[in-house]
């Protein structure tokens, strides 16, 4: 496997965020393109509106497939990184530190990490700032 970095650690399911998002889109679209044609006949028009109906259903899943896991992911996540933090220092982790601070905090090796903690909760850094300034990358291939 790759070594994981700044670089390279998102991760992209093709089938799921390119394929299914278009295909969703242009059917939704088409959907709605039905149920313009069909406004005057009442018996194509209740079909049609069904149709936008089972769409908006569909995107809605479509988000929340992906939203849900991720929250839950987030919650270990910050579970794992405080007793981290607590095994390598004794303390408890800052309570300034967001989810999202918590989150780009997991890749720092353990050499690092309790310092750079201090210094995102201190200078309130972003996912992204802190991500930037970890040297010895620690991966996480099981992200969602």
């Amino acid at each position: 496997m790759e070594e994981q970095s700044l670089k390279n650690h998102a991760k992209f399911v093709p089938a799921y965020h390119f394929v299914l998002s278009l295909l969703l889109l242009l059917t939704f679209i088409g959907s709605l393109v039905n149920l313009y044609h069909s406004w005057g006949d009442p018996e194509r028009w209740y079909s049609a509106a069904l149709i936008v109906a089972i769409l908006v259903a569909l995107f809605l899943i479509f988000i929340f497939m992906r939203t849900f896991p991720l929250k839950a992911q987030d919650r270990a996540i910050r579970a794992e990184e405080s007793l981290r933090y607590f095994i390598l220092t004794g303390k408890r982790m800052d309570p300034r530190l967001t989810m999202q601070q918590i989150i780009g905090l997991r890749f720092a090796s353990d050499a690092e990490f309790p310092q750079l903690a201090q210094k995102a909760a201190a200078e309130n850094l972003s996912m992204k700032a802190i991500k930037e300034l970890v040297k010895n990358w620690r991966p996480d291939h099981d992200r969602l």
